[in-house]
C-alpha cells in the first residue's frame, strides 16, 4: 500500500521539480519543446503497452474499448471547462501560458495527474511490482508541465511560496490518488479493472493530442517527430525489460 503511495509521488515529484527549475534556472524552449516531444512518445507506449494492451488482455475488447472511449470523453469535457476558464495554455512555456489563469491551471494540472497516478498504484496489484514504464513515462511528461504552467502561475501575480505550495498540493494529491488506485481497486473484477485501465488510457492520449504535441510542435519544430519516436522507441526498450 505504502508501495503504491511512494511511486505515484516519485511521477508526482515532476510537476515541482519542473516548477523549481523553472523559477531559478533559464531553460530554453526548445529544451521543453524536445522533452515534451520525447514524453509524448513515452506515454503513448506506456498507454498502448501497460493500458491498453494489458486491457484487452484481462477483460477482453468490450470493456476495453468502453473504457477507452469514456475516458477520452470525459478528458475532453473536463478539458473544455478548465480550458474555458484560463487552462489551455497549461502545457505551455510561451506568452500563451503567461496569460492562463493560477487556479485554472491547477486544475488542469490536477486533471491530468490524477487517472495517471491511480493507474500506478492499480499496476502494482497483480504483480507487486510497479509498473516501471508508466511511472517514467509520467515522470517524463510532467516535468516539462512544471515547467511551463510556473510562466502562467507568475504572470497571474502569484508569489513564489503560492506556486510551490500549489504543486506540493498535485504531488499530494498524485500521492494519494495512487495510494487509492492500489487500496480501492484489490480485489476488484479484471472487467472493471480491464474498463479502469482502459479509461486512463483514453485520457492520456486526448491529453496528450490536445496539449502536449501541440505545445512540443510550437517549441521544436520538425524535431518533435524524431523526439518522439524516439521516446516511442524509449517505451519499447523500457517495456521488453520490465
Amino acid at each position: 500500500m505504502w508501495n503504491a503511495a511512494m511511486w505515484g509521488g516519485i511521477s508526482g515529484s515532476a510537476v515541482l521539480l519542473g516548477a523549481l527549475v523553472s523559477m531559478f534556472l533559464p531553460i530554453r524552449k526548445r529544451i521543453i519543446g524536445y522533452i515534451m516531444a520525447f514524453g509524448t512518445g513515452v506515454l503513448i507506449g506506456a498507454a498502448a503497452y501497460e493500458l491498453l494492451e494489458d486491457a484487452v488482455k484481462d477483460g477482453g475488447m468490450v470493456s476495453t474499448g468502453a473504457g477507452f472511449i469514456a475516458g477520452a470523453v470525459v478528458f475532453t469535457l473536463f478539458d473544455y471547462a478548465v480550458s474555458k476558464r484560463g487552462a489551455s495554455q497549461r502545457k505551455r512555456s510561451g506568452q500563451a501560458a503567461a496569460g492562463s489563469g493560477g487556479i485554472a491551471i491547477f486544475i488542469g494540472t490536477i486533471m491530468d495527474a490524477v487517472p495517471e497516478s491511480i493507474m500506478i498504484g492499480a499496476s502494482l496489484l497483480e504483480e507487486q511490482s510497479v509498473s516501471f514504464l508508466l511511472v517514467v513515462a509520467i515522470f517524463i511528461s510532467n516535468i516539462p508541465e512544471g515547467l511551463s504552467s510556473t510562466a502562467g502561475m507568475k504572470n497571474s501575480g502569484y508569489s513564489k511560496a503560492k506556486i510551490l505550495l500549489l504543486w506540493a498540493a498535485v504531488l499530494m494529491i498524485s500521492i494519494f490518488a495512487s495510494w487509492s488506485g492500489y487500496y480501492f481497486l484489490d480485489d476488484a473484477p479484471e472487467e472493471m479493472m480491464s474498463a479502469i485501465a482502459a479509461f486512463a488510457g483514453g485520457g492520456i492520449i486526448a491529453m496528450i493530442a490536445s496539449t502536449m504535441m501541440p505545445e512540443a510542435y510550437e517549441d521544436s519544430g520538425p524535431m518533435t517527430g524524431l523526439m518522439a519516436a524516439l521516446g516511442l522507441l524509449t517505451s519499447l526498450i523500457l517495456n521488453q525489460f520490465s
